[in-house]
């Protein structure tokens, strides 16, 4: 969501760090050049304005003279302001209340509101070991209903049997009284949504948390509509007591201002991410992470978790003592790349990493295609168990068997095997702490090349 303000941001602060001083001049620069980069990203003006009027003083304060790195200080300064606008920390669900704890998601049409009531659900069974209940109360639109229906289905999450022709406060009322029969200890409301905020709308949502009283009111908007979501955002604010924002489509190719304008603009903090179309697809918000991001400093914790939740505890365990042995078999690449491919491939993971976009531009210049991932799981699977445990028998009759199997060919299964033992070497390395040649400013050359 943030590659363009993020590759913006890297070349504004490539110039201002080779500078071996900065003058007035210079600042104003790069500030102009900066709010320029916001505004290109969707960023109201308003927020744009503010946001150098608290960096611009600082920016040009004695700290910055005094220091053998200005132009590393201007970043941290804009970072700092970043987190400040964003919303300083991630904030956690509240569920201080009686269960079972009534919980309300509101929007407009299309926003996603439905599929998030769902990833919600996930997320609160999985990370807060609930047992949840999901109430649809769209009943202008029949199909929305049994989407919830079919999402609760499909994941094995309870929800409120449809009775045609029931409003939605009598729905309310008939949903804590199943919930508590079911044993529910959380009840997600998903609310009916309009193309545009109307007053019948808004007198409904407000009705509905009358009688609900929620813990939570989460406002779920589409993050591809920019400015407007921001202006959404506050009219909801004006009318209910919004507690979060859910940021949908964060995996798309949106500007990210969306995400920078709505906490100033609502004063409710985001606290979700949906960043694809499956249920799991959830993250929770984190200000100082998504600024690292927006900065090019990646945000390596959000991937380390990621990749530990995608592996699982015990393959966990199993990929660190192998790792402290030194250890890499080709067990362990084929599940690194079906780890990889959960992760969204190559480019899901660079997003992480520091320096993003120019391992972006090395990737290109090598003409690294995502389909090497399923290529080589291909390959790995077309072995045999002896193979896979010793790649060294691996001679020509061998490939050429390999080769038929996984519809590739001899040289291609060359190239993977060069990446397996330049993978085991790297790991070698890494057990003993040698980790000369590895960047977090790009990819080693030696693999890169070989990844060609």
């Amino acid at each position: 969501m943030f590659e363009n303000l993020t590759n913006k941001f890297e070349e504004i602060f490539s110039s201002l760090k080779k500078a071996p001083s900065l003058d007035e001049k210079q600042v104003d620069e790069g500030l102009r050049a900066i709010r320029q980069a916001l505004l290109e990203a969707d960023v109201s003006l308003d927020v744009a304005k503010d946001f150098i009027a608290k960096v611009k003083p600082k920016v040009l304060g004695q700290e910055i003279i005094r220091s053998t790195s200005p132009g590393d200080m201007v970043v941290k300064i804009v970072y700092d302001e970043l987190v400040s606008l964003l919303g300083e920390s991630n904030t956690d669900i509240n569920l201080n209340a009686v269960p079972p704890v009534p919980m309300m998601l509101v929007g407009l049409q299309g926003s996603g509101k439905t599929t998030t009531t769902a990833k919600l659900a996930k997320y609160l069974e999985k990370n807060k070991k609930k047992k949840i209940m999901m109430v649809s109360l769209d009943v202008y639109r029949p199909a929305a209903q049994e989407q919830l229906r079919s999402l609760g289905e499909q994941n094995n999450i309870l929800t409120l049997p449809i009775i045609e022709g029931q409003l939605p406060a009598d729905i309310c009322r008939r949903a804590v009284s199943a919930a508590s029969l079911n044993g529910a200890e959380i009840i997600l409301f998903d609310t009916a949504g309009r193309t545009q905020i109307d007053l019948q709308m808004m007198s409904e949502i407000k009705q509905i948390e009358n009688i609900i009283n929620p813990t939570e009111t989460f406002l779920v908007a589409d993050s591809l509509t920019g400015q407007v979501a921001a202006e959404v955002a506050k009219e909801f604010k004006n009318t209910v007591n919004l507690t979060g924002i859910v940021l949908t489509r964060a995996d798309g190719d949106a500007r990210g201002g969306a995400a920078l304008s709505m906490k100033y603009v609502s004063q409710v903090p985001i606290k979700f991410l949906g960043v694809g179309e499956k249920i799991e697809n959830l993250e929770v918000f984190h200000p100082d992470r998504i600024a690292n991001r927006i900065l090019g400093m990646g945000d390596i914790v959000s991937l380390v978790e990621k990749a530990a939740e995608d592996l699982g505890e015990e393959n966990l365990k199993k990929a660190e003592e192998n790792l402290k042995k030194g250890q890499f078999s080709m067990e362990d690449y084929l599940s690194q790349l079906r780890q990889m491919k959960k992760m969204g491939g190559i480019e899901g993971i660079m997003s992480f990493m520091p320096g993003v976009s120019k391992m972006k531009s090395q990737m290109d210049a090598a003409g690294i295609d995502e389909s090497i991932i399923t290529q080589n799981e291909a390959i790995i699977l077309s072995m045999t168990k002896k193979e896979r445990g010793n790649p060294k028998i691996i001679d020509g009759s061998r490939k050429k068997r390999i080769a038929n199997g996984s519809g590739t060919d001899a040289a291609t299964i060359n190239k993977l095997l060069k990446q397996f033992k330049m993978m085991s070497e790297m790991m070698k390395k890494m057990s003993k702490g040698n980790l000369k040649g590895m960047s977090d400013k790009g990819i080693p050359p030696e693999l890169l090349n070989q990844l060609k």
